[in-house]
């Protein structure tokens, strides 16, 4: 995790994932399998962002939604083959 900090959200400091490999851990030894990607989750949150206007000398907040990585997963890596008939599709 690595720690996010805005001084003008609440709260200011907020835990973030990142993956650390490129390709999965399986088996038995827990090697790097390239036919899989580690991919981030994400997470929608709620979150106050401060506004540069005040009321009773305190800082007005308003709510902001945003999305956080929580953790990491393994997915499946396409095959060439698979990615070139989605591309004529999705044309």
């Amino acid at each position: 995790y690595r720690i996010s900090y805005d001084p003008t959200r609440f709260p200011k400091y907020i835990p973030e994932a990142y993956c650390l490999c490129k390709g999965c851990l399986m088996g038995i030894f827990g090697e790097e399998n390239f036919h899989f990607r580690s991919t981030p989750v994400y997470m929608p949150t709620v979150i106050l962002r401060r506004t540069s206007s005040c009321a009773g000398g305190r800082y007005v907040y308003t709510e902001d939604y945003v999305t956080i990585p929580v953790g990491c997963t393994c997915v499946p890596e396409q095959e060439k083959e698979a990615e070139s008939v989605n591309s004529s599709i999705d044309k």
